[in-house]
């Protein structure tokens, strides 16, 4: 049965199947519905004007929030329809930089349970908690264990709003269906000492485990998956720096796993750059690099950087000599002691310096990129310092939320004299210099991981590549139109971000077909292929099967 078997009030209370008050007469009396519902049938339109009208009367963001997952508990359909329609005025509310503040809050605003919570408590018990899932078919699972949440550091139980937000990307941003998904957080506990002491907090009161522990536990998250869900991609989330990259590198070539932080950061950095260069009339490999922050989404965009440019013809060894980093404790160079195996690489020979203008003196960057969390790093030394040795610098100011953006446009213009080509990890307003208006483009990941899911979820691949990530920077680079790379662009627009994502992911589709990595038949036509696959957020008529 299209309704799986429910009637009445089994059906108003199944988010996947509620329309409210959309269902036909029909459907009612098909369905026991009658005098449970308003004795009307509206069409999506008129429901969504009614969600619209209620989400402006908000008085805050964190409360809109609030209202739409509150919405998406109760109609999934209309929940999606509403952040479809206007992606440009909604995914700043449903994810970034309001998912911060939610997830600040999460025990103190939490409602019902969305998705899943595994306990490092039931170790031994993995395989059989997942099959707890109701759907059988899950095809992504984004987990988290709270450890270094966007810029705000341990939240612990309070990061599961990070795997439920970045899901729903998925299916808003590129149109992967939502009954595929599945938000997980693994709960290794929390150094969160607010946290520990909150009644509210939702999550084990327990310090974290060793490094051993943790990854003993997911290994046996890992090989559960492939047991209950065998078509499975685990897209790791926002766990601490250190773990991110070894964790990744622990499972890549066995499982289909990647890291957005690592990896999505990573592409959608390189789509600036790229675009910074066509700005310029410059190549990638013209270009030199200085990083503040060299965590995990700092060295996984160098090591990508790197890889895209040994893809235009010079060696790993040049390509690293292009990328310098800098971090808490000054210049990462080869006498430093305290380096993790992944920073050796850019230990280039230097003078120690903990000074970032000194820094930039001698090594001449043409770009500088902040994922430091540190809001207003880029001071305006730094912005002149760019300024002085670049026509025109480019400066990415990644960290998110808002408040963690190393400067803003306004600075980065007003500092430069206008010549910075700036991109921030959050959406600015435009901002205007010297009767010039220029764009500040976001470098969100949620322009890259949607479309990889789009199209690892058609494709089947066995494996996610750093090669889909390069790809998909290209191609989102390549969506943006000449005349608003004039006024500083170096994304795409919002507001078509379905379409925009329709072509990456038919573009990195191509890769993993061509990479020998799919588990279906090769189409004729990529773009029609990833087009077949697209959630619609439509009601489904179901009074004729269900009264068959």
């Amino acid at each position: 049965m299209a309704m799986k078997g429910k009637s009445g009030v089994e059906v108003l209370r199944d988010p996947s199947l509620n329309k409210s008050t959309a269902f036909s007469e029909a459907e009612k009396r098909a369905l026991g519905l009658i005098g449970l519902v308003p004795d009307v049938t509206e069409i999506e339109d008129v429901q969504l004007r009614r969600v619209n009208l209620q989400v402006a009367e908000k008085p805050t963001d964190l409360e809109r929030y609030i209202y739409l997952i509150n919405l998406l508990d109760h109609n999934e359909t209309l929940f999606y329809r509403t952040i479809m329609s206007d992606p440009a005025r909604f995914l700043p509310i449903v994810y970034d930089p309001t998912i911060g503040e939610a997830c600040l809050k999460f025990g103190h605003i939490y409602r019902q349970p969305r998705g899943m919570y595994l306990s490092m408590a039931r170790r031994g018990q993995v395989r059989d908690i997942l099959k707890n899932w109701p759907e059988k078919d899950v095809r992504f699972i984004c987990v988290t264990d709270g450890g270094r949440i966007l810029g705000l550091g341990d939240l612990g139980a309070n990061g599961a709003g990070i795997p439920i937000g970045k899901l729903q990307l998925y299916t808003a941003c590129a149109g992967v269906p939502p009954q595929y998904l599945l938000p997980m957080y693994l709960d290794a506990g929390t150094n969160n000492e607010q946290y520990l002491h909150d009644p509210l907090y939702l999550g084990m009161r327990k310090t974290r485990p060793s490094t051993e522990e943790l990854y003993s536990f997911v290994d046996e998250f890992v090989e559960a998956v492939q047991e209950v869900f065998p078509k499975c991609c685990i897209h790791f989330e926002d766990w601490t720096g250190a773990d991110a990259v070894h964790l990744l590198k622990r499972y890549r070539d066995k499982y289909c796993v990647y890291n957005d932080d690592v990896q999505g950061t990573a592409g959608i950095t390189l789509t600036g750059m790229i675009n910074a260069t066509k700005i310029k009339g410059t190549k990638l490999k013209d270009e030199k690099y200085l990083f503040l922050g060299a965590g995990s989404a700092g060295i996984g965009l160098a090591d990508l950087l790197c890889s895209a440019l040994v893809a235009q013809g010079i060696s790993l060894k040049e390509a690293l000599s292009r990328v310098y980093m800098f971090d808490i404790n000054g210049l990462i160079e080869p006498s430093r002691k305290d380096l993790f195996d992944f920073q050796k690489p850019y230990a280039h020979p230097h003078a120690p310096t903990r000074d970032f203008v000194a820094a930039i003196k001698s090594i001449k960057p043409t770009t500088i990129i902040g994922v430091s969390t540190v809001g207003g790093a880029f001071n305006q030394k730094i912005v002149e310092a760019m300024a002085r040795i670049n026509e025109r610098p480019v400066i990415l100011a990644l960290s998110n939320p808002t408040e963690h953006a190393e400067c803003t446009p306004e600075q980065a213009y007003t500092w430069s004299n206008g010549k910075a080509i700036y991109a921030a990890g959050v959406q600015f307003p435009p901002a205007r210099y010297n009767g010039q208006t220029f764009l500040p483009g976001q470098a969100n990941n949620f322009y890259i991981f949607p479309a990889i899911g789009m199209a690892i979820f058609a494709t089947q691949a066995k494996r996610v590549t750093d090669e889909m990530f390069i790809e998909a920077g290209q191609a989102v680079a390549d969506q943006v139109p000449a005349d608003l790379l004039k006024q500083g662009l170096l994304y795409p627009l919002q507001s078509n971000i379905l379409e925009t994502e329709v072509q990456t992911a038919a573009r990195v589709a191509k890769l993993v077909f061509d990479s020998g990595l799919a588990c279906v038949k090769r189409p004729a036509d990529m773009v029609a292929f990833i087009r077949q696959h697209v959630y619609s957020p439509e009601y489904r008529e179901e009074a004729a099967s269900t009264a068959a």
